[in-house]
């Protein structure tokens, strides 16, 4: 019987699938995120672990190209004039993070008798933060785009603007490896890769993606994006410049292109494989039998120069005008080593910097500080939870009372006070998120903190004297528990409220309780625009949307009395769906048989 061969690359790639597929949902399911779930599965199916897989360095290396990925991507989403308005934090907040870090670790080195060319080159390594970590952490938490999320992620790219600095400095500490020229020519050669990626970017990438574009094949668009993305990446690194930071610069330059979107929507998938493929690799290459041999040392230096990073990362942050809330999770998400600490070290040990076994140690540490990110941040979130926003003091003191109260200055409690405001009729504006206060005072805008389920609270407010009462609140249970009171106790006041979607809509209006579900109306204009681009005119496109209106808010009111009743539910569904299909044939049949009348404006 002959044997059957099974190609390596194909047995690996099952592997590294299976244990993502089993270990990610697992993770997630019980809180701890992605990132942590990937970190796990590595450190299960690598050469520590089960021994499934033991070519960690080839897979590290080959997985970097997820974060130049993702470099690629947020760069899409930034221009000149946005990376402009980030210069303070980047060279302020960043060249002050790494040079305190490396300043005061390297000092501890020294102190704990370290020779002071190897507590220079830890600290080198110490200072940086792993960008592939805090960036996905930031993003699954959805704070990438808040104060401290732009701040972490300034910090970041000025850690990778240091490279080459860095770099240099460690040639420096074993002068017989490098030259004063050699040196200039390094910053030479660096600094007409940037000029040459620049110009290319504004006046031949464009032309290319075009012509590409012409031929109308998405898998050469595809295939060209990865090129230019991996092509960018790699002539970075032949000048000894992070291939992230020649990523992210060749986004920046195509964010305000046509080709953005599409661009976005080719690289993505292939990021978010990538990116967890790093992730399991760096899981991978975490030295189990080195912590079990010395636990107390790794895990000991790992959470002491974490908890340093910390007590650094804080006060800077507060120092650049950040809040408590924001400046610890600032702190907590760039607190870890990053994964430019393995290449320093190598290159390092290379140059007889580092000497094997202290550079095994260093690595194990750097791995250990990466899993501690996600399981921080899981504190973080569930003490932000019970102390920050929920705090035992009662609420501000309410200088006036009003015939309006506004629950909630989110998206919908922040246009509906613009408005009142603007008629002359300034309403009561009563906000749980201490955060969110102190975002909007900054623009002039006024609210009270306070928990709007308590009774004191309402009674504090005005409620006994208000007309109104508007709901804008997110947390739905919140919401209707808020509801039930003020309707119980204070009928006289009338209630509107924002619903998420239709099941809180349905909760809303067995009490009797006007509603407006809020991304219904922003559909229905959107859908009037599509007619309109289809061939529509104005006054049919206007007339549908008004029928659909009228039909699904009488829909609404019909299942009412069966929402509990999926059965019936989804029958009643089916029957609406097919009146209104009737309905708007028969009334629009002559415009539904026309051609498309007009172009697309």
């Amino acid at each position: 019987m002959n044997e059957i061969h099974i190609p390596p690359l194909l047995l690996q790639s099952i592997i590294y699938l299976g244990a993502a597929v089993v270990a990610v949902p697992l993770s997630k399911r019980i809180g701890l995120g992605s990132v942590l779930g990937y970190l796990i599965a590595g450190i299960i199916i690598g050469p520590w672990g089960l021994g499934l897989i033991a070519e960690v360095e080839t897979v590290l290396h080959f997985a970097e190209f997820g974060v130049v990925m993702m470099l690629f991507l947020i760069g899409l989403e930034l221009d000149l004039d946005k990376l402009w308005d980030l210069r303070l934090p980047i060279f302020g907040l960043g060249g002050l993070q790494v040079l305190a870090t490396i300043a005061i670790a390297a000092s501890l080195g020294v102190g704990f008798g370290l020779d002071w060319r190897l507590a220079l080159v830890a600290a080198m390594g110490i200072a940086m933060s792993s960008t592939a970590i805090a960036v996905q952490t930031m993003t699954e938490r959805g704070v990438l785009q808040q104060p401290a999320g732009q701040a972490a992620f300034s910090v970041l790219l000025f850690q990778d603007l240091a490279v080459i600095p860095l770099m240099l400095l460690l040639a420096l500490l074993v002068p017989h490896t490098a030259s004063a020229g050699v040196e200039w020519l390094n910053i030479a050669k660096a600094a007409g890769v940037i000029a040459f990626v620049v110009l290319a970017g504004k006046y031949l990438l464009r032309p290319v993606l075009r012509y590409i574009a012409n031929t109308g094949l998405r898998e050469i668009f595809i295939a060209f994006a990865l090129f230019l993305v991996m092509g960018v990446a790699l002539l970075m690194q032949l000048v000894g410049l992070s291939m992230a930071l020649g990523a992210f610069l060749a986004g920046v330059l195509l964010a305000d292109s046509e080709y953005r979107q599409e661009l976005e929507l080719d690289i993505d998938p292939f990021k978010g494989l990538l990116l967890g493929l790093f992730f399991i690799a760096v899981g991978m290459s975490v030295d189990l039998g080195l912590v079990w041999q010395a636990p107390l040392t790794i895990v000991g230096l790992a959470l002491g120069l974490v908890s340093l990073k910390i007590l650094l990362l804080y006060p800077l942050a507060r120092r650049f005008g950040h809040c408590k809330a924001d400046a610890l999770m600032f702190a907590l998400v760039l607190s870890q080593i990053g994964e430019f600490a393995f290449v320093l070290f190598s290159a390092a040990l290379q140059l007889g910097a580092l000497e094997p076994k202290m550079a095994s140690t260093l690595n194990a540490v750097v791995a250990v500080s990466m899993l501690t990110t996600p399981l921080l941040m899981l504190i973080y979130g569930r003490w932000a939870r019970l102390t920050l926003n929920k705090p035992v003091e009662g609420h501000d003191d309410f200088e006036t009372q009003r015939p309006v109260i506004i629950a909630g200055f989110g998206r919908v409690g922040q246009v509906l006070t613009r408005l009142l405001n603007g008629v002359g009729m300034p309403p009561t504006v009563i906000e749980y998120d201490p955060n969110q206060i102190e975002l909007v005072r900054q623009f002039g805008f006024k609210a009270y903190y306070g928990d709007i389920t308590r009774p004191d609270v309402l009674e504090a407010a005005g409620i006994a004297q208000a007309r109104l009462f508007v709901l804008a609140i997110d947390d739905p249970e919140d919401a209707l528990e808020t509801a039930r009171y003020v309707k119980t106790h204070y009928p006289h006041v009338r209630i509107l409220a924002r619903a998420r979607n239709r099941t809180h809509a349905f909760d809303f209006m067995a009490l009797e309780i006007e509603v407006v579900r809020e991304t219904f109306f922003s559909a229905l204009h959107l859908a009037e625009k599509m007619l309109r681009e289809i061939g529509y005119d104005q006054a049919k496109a206007s007339r549908a949307v008004q029928h659909f209106r009228k039909h699904d808010e009488r829909m609404m009111q019909e299942s009412l009395s069966i929402r509990h009743d999926d059965e019936k539910l989804i029958e009643n569904s089916h029957r609406a769906r097919e009146e209104l299909a009737r309905l708007l044939r028969q009334e629009f049949e002559d415009a539904a048989a026309e051609p498309v009348a007009t172009a697309p404006r």
